[in-house]
Protein backbone atom coordinates (compact mmCIF):
# COMPACT_ATOMS: atom_id res chain seq x y z
CA UNK A 1 0.00 0.00 0.00
CA UNK A 2 1.24 3.47 -0.90
CA UNK A 3 2.30 5.43 2.18
CA UNK A 4 3.32 9.05 1.65
CA UNK A 5 4.94 9.17 5.07
CA UNK A 6 7.49 6.61 3.94
CA UNK A 7 8.55 8.61 0.90
CA UNK A 8 11.88 10.31 1.71
CA UNK A 9 12.89 13.87 0.90
CA UNK A 10 13.20 14.55 -2.82
CA UNK A 11 15.52 17.52 -2.33
CA UNK A 12 17.49 18.33 -5.45
CA UNK A 13 14.83 16.96 -7.79
CA UNK A 14 12.80 19.10 -10.19
CA UNK A 15 9.17 18.58 -11.14
CA UNK A 16 6.67 20.19 -13.50
CA UNK A 17 2.95 20.08 -12.69
CA UNK A 18 0.52 21.44 -15.26
CA UNK A 19 -2.57 23.11 -13.85
CA UNK A 20 -0.86 23.42 -10.48
CA UNK A 21 -2.98 26.26 -9.11
CA UNK A 22 -6.23 24.40 -8.41
CA UNK A 23 -7.89 21.05 -7.72
CA UNK A 24 -5.71 17.98 -8.20
CA UNK A 25 -2.79 20.07 -9.42
CA UNK A 26 -2.81 22.17 -6.27
CA UNK A 27 -3.03 19.08 -4.03
CA UNK A 28 -0.23 17.39 -5.97
CA UNK A 29 1.99 20.47 -5.86
CA UNK A 30 1.49 20.80 -2.11
CA UNK A 31 2.67 17.23 -1.47
CA UNK A 32 5.65 17.56 -3.81
CA UNK A 33 6.63 20.75 -1.99
CA UNK A 34 6.38 18.88 1.33
CA UNK A 35 8.78 16.29 -0.10
CA UNK A 36 11.18 19.13 -1.01
CA UNK A 37 10.85 18.96 -4.78
CA UNK A 38 11.48 22.15 -6.70
CA UNK A 39 8.06 22.45 -8.31
CA UNK A 40 7.48 24.34 -11.53
CA UNK A 41 3.85 25.42 -11.42
CA UNK A 42 2.88 25.42 -15.11
CA UNK A 43 -0.29 27.53 -15.18
CA UNK A 44 -2.35 29.57 -17.63
CA UNK A 45 -3.60 32.14 -15.11
CA UNK A 46 -0.56 33.65 -13.39
CA UNK A 47 -2.66 35.65 -10.91
CA UNK A 48 -4.39 32.48 -9.66
CA UNK A 49 -1.03 30.71 -9.62
CA UNK A 50 0.48 33.43 -7.42
CA UNK A 51 -2.43 33.07 -4.99
CA UNK A 52 -2.02 29.29 -4.89
CA UNK A 53 1.72 29.62 -4.38
CA UNK A 54 1.20 31.99 -1.44
CA UNK A 55 -1.29 29.56 0.15
CA UNK A 56 1.15 26.66 -0.14
CA UNK A 57 4.06 28.68 1.26
CA UNK A 58 1.85 29.65 4.21
CA UNK A 59 1.55 25.93 5.00
CA UNK A 60 5.08 24.98 3.90
CA UNK A 61 7.42 27.97 4.44
CA UNK A 62 10.37 26.28 2.76
CA UNK A 63 8.37 25.30 -0.35
CA UNK A 64 10.46 25.76 -3.51
CA UNK A 65 7.88 26.89 -6.06
CA UNK A 66 8.37 28.61 -9.42
CA UNK A 67 5.50 29.82 -11.58
CA UNK A 68 5.88 29.55 -15.34
CA UNK A 69 3.21 30.55 -17.85
CA UNK A 70 1.67 27.68 -19.81
CA UNK A 71 -1.51 28.04 -21.84
CA UNK A 72 -2.49 24.61 -23.11
CA UNK A 73 -4.93 26.10 -25.62
CA UNK A 74 -1.92 27.27 -27.63
CA UNK A 75 0.90 25.07 -28.94
CA UNK A 76 2.96 28.25 -29.25
CA UNK A 77 2.70 28.64 -25.46
CA UNK A 78 3.80 25.02 -24.97
CA UNK A 79 6.85 25.66 -27.13
CA UNK A 80 7.66 28.89 -25.28
CA UNK A 81 7.36 27.13 -21.93
CA UNK A 82 9.67 24.31 -23.01
CA UNK A 83 12.22 26.75 -24.43
CA UNK A 84 12.30 28.75 -21.19
CA UNK A 85 12.54 25.59 -19.11
CA UNK A 86 15.42 24.32 -21.22
CA UNK A 87 17.34 27.57 -20.83
CA UNK A 88 16.70 27.76 -17.07
CA UNK A 89 17.14 24.20 -15.79
CA UNK A 90 19.63 21.45 -16.48
CA UNK A 91 17.28 18.50 -15.98
CA UNK A 92 13.76 17.36 -15.20
CA UNK A 93 12.96 14.48 -12.85
CA UNK A 94 9.16 14.43 -12.88
CA UNK A 95 6.53 15.65 -15.32
CA UNK A 96 2.89 15.42 -14.23
CA UNK A 97 0.52 16.10 -17.13
CA UNK A 98 -2.33 17.02 -14.84
CA UNK A 99 -4.23 19.98 -16.32
CA UNK A 100 -7.51 19.35 -18.07
CA UNK A 101 -11.01 20.52 -18.92
CA UNK A 102 -14.24 18.51 -18.88
CA UNK A 103 -17.45 18.76 -20.95
CA UNK A 104 -17.27 22.45 -21.94
CA UNK A 105 -19.39 23.96 -24.71
CA UNK A 106 -17.83 23.34 -28.11
CA UNK A 107 -14.85 25.50 -28.93
CA UNK A 108 -11.53 25.16 -30.70
CA UNK A 109 -8.03 25.95 -29.53
CA UNK A 110 -5.75 28.38 -31.33
CA UNK A 111 -4.46 25.47 -33.40
CA UNK A 112 -7.88 24.19 -34.42
CA UNK A 113 -8.22 21.31 -31.97
CA UNK A 114 -11.48 20.56 -30.17
CA UNK A 115 -10.78 22.14 -26.78
CA UNK A 116 -10.74 18.93 -24.72
CA UNK A 117 -8.51 17.06 -27.15
CA UNK A 118 -6.29 20.11 -27.42
CA UNK A 119 -5.88 20.88 -23.73
CA UNK A 120 -6.07 17.39 -22.27
CA UNK A 121 -4.09 15.53 -24.88
CA UNK A 122 -2.36 17.27 -27.81
CA UNK A 123 -0.64 19.99 -25.77
CA UNK A 124 0.58 17.45 -23.22
CA UNK A 125 1.81 15.22 -26.06
CA UNK A 126 3.90 18.11 -27.38
CA UNK A 127 5.03 19.24 -23.93
CA UNK A 128 6.30 15.76 -23.08
CA UNK A 129 8.20 15.49 -26.35
CA UNK A 130 9.82 18.89 -25.94
CA UNK A 131 10.87 18.13 -22.34
CA UNK A 132 12.08 14.60 -23.04
CA UNK A 133 15.75 15.61 -23.44
CA UNK A 134 15.61 17.17 -19.97
CA UNK A 135 13.85 14.10 -18.59
CA UNK A 136 16.63 11.93 -19.97
CA UNK A 137 19.06 13.99 -17.89
CA UNK A 138 17.03 13.42 -14.72
CA UNK A 139 17.54 10.60 -12.26
CA UNK A 140 14.87 7.89 -12.37
CA UNK A 141 12.67 10.38 -14.21
CA UNK A 142 8.96 9.75 -14.66
CA UNK A 143 6.13 11.07 -16.82
CA UNK A 144 2.66 10.79 -15.26
CA UNK A 145 -0.32 11.15 -17.61
CA UNK A 146 -3.76 11.83 -16.13
CA UNK A 147 -6.60 9.76 -17.53
CA UNK A 148 -10.14 9.21 -16.24
CA UNK A 149 -12.66 6.45 -15.64
CA UNK A 150 -14.51 8.18 -18.49
CA UNK A 151 -12.12 6.44 -20.89
CA UNK A 152 -13.86 3.11 -20.26
CA UNK A 153 -16.54 3.54 -22.94
CA UNK A 154 -14.44 5.71 -25.24
CA UNK A 155 -12.87 5.06 -28.61
CA UNK A 156 -10.45 6.98 -30.81
CA UNK A 157 -12.53 8.26 -33.72
CA UNK A 158 -9.94 9.24 -36.31
CA UNK A 159 -12.72 10.47 -38.63
CA UNK A 160 -13.95 12.89 -35.99
CA UNK A 161 -10.88 13.42 -33.83
CA UNK A 162 -11.54 17.12 -33.27
CA UNK A 163 -15.34 16.98 -33.50
CA UNK A 164 -15.29 18.30 -37.06
CA UNK A 165 -18.45 16.37 -37.94
CA UNK A 166 -20.37 16.36 -34.66
CA UNK A 167 -19.79 17.26 -31.03
CA UNK A 168 -20.76 15.37 -27.92
CA UNK A 169 -19.26 16.78 -24.73
CA UNK A 170 -18.86 13.44 -22.96
CA UNK A 171 -17.74 11.56 -26.06
CA UNK A 172 -15.01 14.12 -26.71
CA UNK A 173 -13.97 14.11 -23.05
CA UNK A 174 -13.77 10.31 -22.93
CA UNK A 175 -11.78 10.24 -26.15
CA UNK A 176 -9.31 12.82 -24.84
CA UNK A 177 -8.72 10.84 -21.66
CA UNK A 178 -8.39 7.56 -23.57
CA UNK A 179 -5.81 9.32 -25.76
CA UNK A 180 -3.87 10.39 -22.64
CA UNK A 181 -3.83 6.80 -21.39
CA UNK A 182 -2.82 5.33 -24.74
CA UNK A 183 -0.08 7.95 -24.96
CA UNK A 184 1.35 6.80 -21.63
CA UNK A 185 1.36 3.15 -22.74
CA UNK A 186 2.83 3.90 -26.17
CA UNK A 187 5.41 6.30 -24.75
CA UNK A 188 6.56 3.59 -22.35
CA UNK A 189 6.99 1.10 -25.20
CA UNK A 190 9.04 3.59 -27.17
CA UNK A 191 11.14 4.59 -24.17
CA UNK A 192 11.95 0.94 -23.55
CA UNK A 193 12.89 0.37 -27.18
CA UNK A 194 15.16 3.43 -27.05
CA UNK A 195 16.87 2.19 -23.89
CA UNK A 196 15.81 5.28 -21.92
CA UNK A 197 15.73 5.18 -18.13
CA UNK A 198 12.64 7.45 -18.13
CA UNK A 199 9.36 5.65 -17.42
CA UNK A 200 5.83 6.64 -18.40
CA UNK A 201 2.93 5.85 -16.09
CA UNK A 202 -0.72 6.83 -15.92
CA UNK A 203 -3.23 7.60 -13.20
CA UNK A 204 -6.84 8.61 -12.76
CA UNK A 205 -8.36 10.40 -9.75
CA UNK A 206 -11.69 8.63 -9.61
CA UNK A 207 -14.41 11.21 -8.96
CA UNK A 208 -13.60 14.39 -7.09
CA UNK A 209 -15.42 17.65 -6.43
CA UNK A 210 -13.04 19.99 -8.29
CA UNK A 211 -13.58 22.89 -10.67
CA UNK A 212 -13.67 20.36 -13.53
CA UNK A 213 -17.38 20.16 -12.76
CA UNK A 214 -18.03 23.80 -13.62
CA UNK A 215 -19.61 22.82 -16.95
CA UNK A 216 -22.07 20.34 -15.46
CA UNK A 217 -25.76 21.18 -16.09
CA UNK A 218 -27.24 23.54 -13.48
CA UNK A 219 -29.55 20.86 -12.08
CA UNK A 220 -26.60 18.51 -11.61
CA UNK A 221 -24.67 21.23 -9.77
CA UNK A 222 -27.65 21.78 -7.47
CA UNK A 223 -28.28 18.15 -6.54
CA UNK A 224 -24.68 16.89 -6.62
CA UNK A 225 -23.87 18.05 -3.05
CA UNK A 226 -26.51 15.58 -1.84
CA UNK A 227 -24.75 12.62 -3.44
CA UNK A 228 -21.09 13.58 -3.73
CA UNK A 229 -20.11 12.26 -0.27
CA UNK A 230 -21.11 8.75 -1.39
CA UNK A 231 -19.36 8.71 -4.77
CA UNK A 232 -16.54 11.24 -4.59
CA UNK A 233 -13.51 12.09 -2.51
CA UNK A 234 -11.61 15.31 -1.82
CA UNK A 235 -8.94 16.66 -4.21
CA UNK A 236 -6.31 15.68 -1.61
CA UNK A 237 -7.49 12.06 -1.77
CA UNK A 238 -8.07 12.18 -5.53
CA UNK A 239 -4.45 13.28 -6.08
CA UNK A 240 -3.12 10.18 -4.35
CA UNK A 241 -3.10 7.93 -7.46
CA UNK A 242 -1.01 10.54 -9.31
CA UNK A 243 1.33 10.79 -6.35
CA UNK A 244 1.52 6.99 -6.16
CA UNK A 245 2.50 6.93 -9.84
CA UNK A 246 5.00 9.74 -9.31
CA UNK A 247 6.63 8.66 -6.05
CA UNK A 248 5.77 5.02 -5.38
CA UNK A 249 8.75 2.70 -4.94
CA UNK A 250 7.33 -0.29 -6.80
CA UNK A 251 6.10 1.61 -9.84
CA UNK A 252 6.99 0.25 -13.27
CA UNK A 253 6.66 1.85 -16.68
CA UNK A 254 3.22 1.31 -18.16
CA UNK A 255 1.50 1.00 -14.78
CA UNK A 256 -1.90 2.61 -14.29
CA UNK A 257 -3.08 3.81 -10.87
CA UNK A 258 -6.44 4.87 -9.50
CA UNK A 259 -8.74 4.59 -6.48
CA UNK A 260 -9.49 1.02 -5.42
CA UNK A 261 -12.90 1.62 -3.85
CA UNK A 262 -16.46 1.43 -5.19
CA UNK A 263 -16.40 1.41 -9.01
CA UNK A 264 -12.95 3.05 -8.87
CA UNK A 265 -14.63 6.33 -7.90
CA UNK A 266 -12.88 6.79 -4.55
CA UNK A 267 -10.68 4.96 -2.06
CA UNK A 268 -7.04 4.17 -1.46
CA UNK A 269 -4.72 4.33 -4.49
CA UNK A 270 -3.58 1.16 -6.21
CA UNK A 271 -3.19 -0.55 -9.56
CA UNK A 272 -6.09 0.04 -11.92
CA UNK A 273 -7.29 -1.56 -15.16
CA UNK A 274 -8.15 0.06 -18.48
CA UNK A 275 -10.34 -0.83 -21.43
CA UNK A 276 -9.32 -3.13 -24.29
CA UNK A 277 -8.79 -0.33 -26.79
CA UNK A 278 -6.22 1.36 -24.55
CA UNK A 279 -3.92 -1.64 -25.08
CA UNK A 280 -4.37 -1.77 -28.87
CA UNK A 281 -0.86 -1.15 -30.22
CA UNK A 282 -2.04 -0.57 -33.79
CA UNK A 283 -4.44 2.20 -32.76
CA UNK A 284 -1.83 3.67 -30.40
CA UNK A 285 0.76 3.77 -33.17
CA UNK A 286 -1.68 5.49 -35.52
CA UNK A 287 -2.66 8.00 -32.82
CA UNK A 288 1.03 8.75 -32.21
CA UNK A 289 1.64 9.36 -35.93
CA UNK A 290 -1.44 11.59 -36.25
CA UNK A 291 -0.42 13.49 -33.11
CA UNK A 292 3.05 14.17 -34.47
CA UNK A 293 1.52 15.44 -37.71
CA UNK A 294 -1.06 17.67 -36.01
CA UNK A 295 1.43 19.15 -33.52
CA UNK A 296 4.20 19.38 -36.13
CA UNK A 297 6.62 17.64 -33.81
CA UNK A 298 8.53 14.34 -33.94
CA UNK A 299 9.75 12.70 -30.74
CA UNK A 300 13.50 12.14 -30.60
CA UNK A 301 13.60 8.58 -29.25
Amino acid sequence: MFDLDKIPSQKGRISVVTGANSGLGYATTTVLAQKEFKVIMACRNEKKAEKAKAEIIKKIPNADLIIMKLDLTKLSSVRSFAKLFDSTFEKLDLLINNAGIMIPPFSKTEDGFESQMGVNYFSHFLLTGLLLPQLNKGKNARVVCLSSIAHINATIDFDNLNSEKKYSKMTAYGQSKLACLMFAYELQRRLENAGSSVIAVAAHPGVSNTNLGRYLPKIAQIISPLFTPFFTHSPDKAAMPSLNAALGTGVKGGDYYGPTGFRKMKGEPGKSTSNKISHDKKIASKLWKVSEELTDFSFQL
